[in-house]
């Protein structure tokens, strides 16, 4: 029996997973994903190619490695099919290399309307994408989804209609003014056009979680490619400014059906820096020219919306509360040649909460709004990184950054971005 690694963001998602999951991908068997919709994106470069993956696990790209989409993902197939067709322009056999799970729930058209309507009746906004996820959980959850094993039974086009009417009747109830509801969700066109999309991705389907067994059996290699992250997990994130799904250790087993016992390596992935899409608490947030330079040199604009995002020093803090519930074997630190560009690099050690300093985080968003972040200076100006091979090759400061995160968190570092391209990576035994 082999073990299955897992790659999970440590903060708000955006740390730079996908160029983790390439190189672990590079002698895996099977990438999959197991949680979230495509309102997550791995972004991988490859010989000047950029590739923004939404649904599709981005380990698809090493060009012999299974990419599986899990039971936890609810898929828009209208995308899946965007994807499936930009891989195969670009010379990838994605008929043969990709699994989709029978029991992935579906979005269908009227969960983005829902989406939206729901948000334009907050007086808080939670930032959603808009993407239809949240609603799509609240059917799953709720009892009356439709997975993709519907596609193809006797009830199809019953379950359809009777969700159909009943979801345009809540849209309007949210939001009246919404003149498009009825046209946009014209029975017959959602029939025609879904009964179209499951015939397309027929192909593909198939029972994963045997399949990954199975695999594991064999003695394969499995990498589990996490999305979003763990702070923006529904239940130990900072809520209600969360995703709907978990997408942190817990969120793989259900989301795959592996069992604990299947987990091998799970490495924690952040950036040298911090980053936020969207509304909610971030303590280390830089709103000045700081802020600013940081999100500019780390190009910081969200793959699936082009949102800037917000930017600030690392966390150790929050990066702790990661490690203790993922149980993180090791970290990937990208973006050290950004932060690296600063004479001067605070990081976060502790918060002053109302007097009180404190290490342990906390979601509760009370605390969260008082909470000071208590910094350690460190030294900078760590010069061009792009040819450094290995970690000896790194300047002296660089390499104390390093030394000093494994040091707080008590996990080390594995992997180290000194780049956009798949060879800045430095990889530590």
């Amino acid at each position: 029996m082999s073990k299955a690694d897992v790659v999970i963001g440590c903060f708000y998602g955006d740390e730079g997973k996908g160029k983790v999951i390439d190189y672990l991908a590079m002698d895996a068997d099977i990438a999959v994903r197991a949680t979230g919709g495509d309102n997550a994106g791995h972004t991988i470069k490859i010989d000047g190619v950029k590739y923004a993956m939404h649904l599709i696990p981005s380990g698809i790209l090493s060009g012999h490695t299974i990419g599986m989409i899990g039971n936890g993902v609810v898929l828009n197939p209208e995308v899946l099919l965007e994807e499936i067709s930009n891989l195969k322009g670009h010379g990838y056999d994605v008929d043969r290399y990709l699994k989709i799970s029978d029991k992935a729930h579906v979005i269908l058209p009227y969960h983005p309307l829902l989406d939206m309507a729901l948000e334009k009746n907050r007086s808080a906004k939670i930032g959603t994408t808009g993407k239809g996820i949240g609603p799509a959980y609240c059917d799953k959850y709720e009892r009356s989804g439709l997975r993709v094993e519907d596609f193809y039974a006797s009830d199809f086009k019953e379950k359809l209609r009777e969700l159909t009417e009943s979801r345009r009747a809540l849209i309007k109830y949210y939001d009246s003014d919404n003149c498009l509801a009825d046209q946009l969700l014209s029975f017959d066109k959602i029939y025609e056009v879904y009964a179209g999309y499951g015939e397309k991705i027929r192909p593909y389907v198939c029972d994963v979680l045997t399949c990954l067994h199975k695999a594991l059996e064999r003695g394969e290699k499995v990498l589990v490619e996490g999305a979003q992250a763990t702070l923006l997990d529904i239940d130990f994130g900072s809520y209600p400014f969360v995703t709907s799904s978990n997408p942190t250790i817990g969120g793989v087993l259900t989301g795959t059906g592996l069992s604990a016992s299947d987990i091998g390596n799970v490495y924690g992935v952040i950036k040298a820096y911090s980053s936020r899409v969207g509304e909610g608490p971030y303590v280390t947030e830089l709103l000045d020219e700081i802020g600013d330079q940081i999100r500019e040199l780390g190009h910081e604009y969200g793959t699936t919306t082009g949102r800037p995002r917000r930017c600030g020093w690392l966390d150790l803090v929050a990066l702790k509360y990661a490690k203790r519930v993922n149980g993180l074997t090791a970290l990937a630190v990208n973006h050290l040649d950004t932060i690296g560009k600063f004479d001067k690099i605070q990081v976060c050690v502790a918060y002053d909460c109302d007097g009180t300093v404190t290490e342990d985080f906390s979601t509760n968003l009370e605390f969260l709004g008082r909470a000071k972040p208590v910094y350690k200076e460190l030294s900078g100006a760590f010069g061009d990184l792009a040819e450094c091979r290995d970690f000896d090759m790194l300047p002296q400061a660089a390499k104390d950054y390093i030394r000093f995160i494994e040091s707080y968190i008590g996990i080390p570092v594995k992997f180290i971005g000194t780049g956009a391209d798949r060879r800045n990576m430095l990889v530590r035994e």
